[in-house]
């Protein structure tokens, strides 16, 4: 996204009378450039080509237009992410390996707008619209969470939900941001951003008791029954297990 292409987006948008969405449009070209703490309120201004003192009249400071900005970027999120979701369906497993490949692609194709979601430092339980944008994004990462502890097989403590969802929050979050970016900010790495994400949930997972071996019943035995082999080639694709893709 560059600079002059953004440019011309404000200032159309102010000349037609939506100041408001100019300062935004700027805001986020600004972003995309410099990250999240990289710009002023009156660069913002002079990008959108207006004076210093005009944003005044939508936003109070640039904590608020950022505060837009990231609020705007949650409902974006919780789309993707609900879409993602979509009710578990077809099975709990599926849906959770979409949310989790939902999460890296926002973070790929909006860094501008995660950036302002996630690093910009805005103190977002100080700003009650900012917040309920935030949460409903993150319970659906709950409510696949829920669904997935109560596949905890007989014998193994149900782990909370709650907690579960922060993990898996926090690991999408640090997978996004070191390797699943879009920006100057992506780290190359031998493999992509969902099989690291896939292997980091399935350890996870694997330490709290779950399963993850996915062969139907009375496959482990007919395989112990067989005579001895050469050993079985290692597969190339992505790992096997819970958010590994099912059989």
């Amino acid at each position: 996204m560059s600079w002059h292409k953004e440019q011309r987006r404000a200032e159309r948008g102010y000349h037609h009378g939506n100041l408001k969405e100019a300062l935004l449009q700027a805001a986020l070209g600004l972003i995309a450039e410099k990250g999240a703490a990289g710009f002023t309120f009156a660069d913002a201004a002079r990008m959108a080509g207006v004076s210093p003192a005009a944003p005044y009249r939508h936003f109070r400071d640039r904590d608020e237009l950022l505060s837009s900005i990231a609020q705007r970027g949650f409902e974006q999120f919780e789309a993707l992410l609900t879409q993602a979701w979509d009710d578990g369906r077809p099975d709990t497993v599926t849906a959770f390996e979409r949310v989790g490949k939902a999460y890296l692609a926002f973070a790929r194709e909006e860094p501008a707008f995660y950036s302002a979601m996630f690093e910009s430092g805005l103190p977002v339980d100080l700003n009650p619209t900012l917040l309920a944008a935030s949460e409903r994004a993150f319970g659906i990462i709950r409510a696949a969470a829920e669904r997935l502890a109560a596949l905890a097989p007989p014998g193994v403590p149900r782990p909370p939900a709650m907690m579960m969802a922060l993990h898996i929050w926090s690991m999408s979050h640090g997978v996004a941001s070191l390797f699943g970016r879009g920006d100057a900010a992506r780290r190359k790495l031998p493999m992509s951003p969902e099989d690291l994400l896939e292997a980091e949930v399935l350890i996870y997972l694997r330490g709290l008791g779950f399963p993850t071996d996915r062969r139907p019943p009375g496959a482990k035995d007919q395989a112990e029954q067989k005579p001895p082999g050469p050993p079985p080639i290692p597969p190339t694709g992505a790992p096997s297990g819970p958010w590994g893709n099912p059989k």
